[in-house]
C-alpha cells in the first residue's frame, strides 16, 4: 500500500488523494487575456523530474502542495498552500 503524508491528516492511503496538476503562476484575474487563462488551465508542462503539484485529500476536501519526482513517483514533501501563497485571490472583481 502506497502512503502519502497529508499536512493535516498525516500518512494516508494514496487512493484518498487526487492530483490537481502543477503549481503555476496564475494570470492576473482582472487583466489576464483569454489566451493566458486557456494556457494556464489546459496546457500541462509534463515536466520530467521534481515538480510542485496541487493535491487534494478527498475525504476532507483539503488542498495542499506536494513536491513529487515524476520519474520515480517519490513524494518528497507535502505542505500547506499557505506556505507559498500568503493571500487569497479575489475573483469577484470585474475586468476593466
Amino acid at each position: 500500500m502506497k502512503l502519502m503524508p497529508c499536512p493535516i491528516n498525516g500518512l494516508r492511503n494514496i487512493s484518498e488523494f487526487i492530483c490537481g496538476g502543477e503549481v503555476e503562476t496564475m494570470p492576473d484575474p482582472s487583466t489576464g487575456s483569454d489566451q493566458e487563462w486557456a494556457e494556464y488551465l489546459f496546457i500541462e508542462n509534463n515536466t520530467k523530474g521534481v515538480v510542485r503539484e496541487w493535491w487534494m485529500h478527498t475525504p476532507t476536501s483539503y488542498w495542499f502542495i506536494a513536491e513529487r519526482n515524476t520519474e520515480t513517483e517519490e513524494i518528497i514533501k507535502t505542505y500547506p498552500a499557505s506556505d507559498i501563497f500568503k493571500q487569497r485571490v479575489d475573483f469577484t472583481q470585474n475586468k476593466s
